[in-house]
């Protein structure tokens, strides 16, 4: 039986090589807790680029009592092809139950 030769020192990994959507925004969450000691509640948007990954993340920065007092912020996440945490930078912060003002033309 022949077997081709591997590629070694590969400069950019196969799509088959890198982690899906699912497993990014799971290890990006975790990342983030890790790093700020906070609780990473949801991921509200995500992207592929061409770099890696660009994620927000919703994060309980201060619990309080009624919980719709509490305390959110939204980072913007970026992440290499592999779904390693390379930065990352709070973009918002507001109250659990306070919408965002509605904008100008809808």
């Amino acid at each position: 039986m022949t077997q081709s030769p591997r590629k070694e020192n590969r400069t950019k990994p196969e799509p088959d090589d890198l982690p899906g959507p699912v497993t990014v925004l799971r290890q990006a969450r975790e990342q983030l807790a890790e790093l700020t000691g906070m609780t990473a509640e949801s991921v509200s948007s995500f992207e592929r680029t061409e770099d890696g990954w660009e994620l927000a993340v919703e994060v309980l920065e201060l619990a309080r009592v009624p919980d719709t007092m509490s305390l959110l912020a939204t980072y913007a996440v970026t992440l290499d092809p592999q779904g390693e945490l390379t930065g990352y930078r709070r973009t918002r912060r507001y109250e659990r139950g306070r919408a965002d003002p509605p904008r100008a033309g809808g």
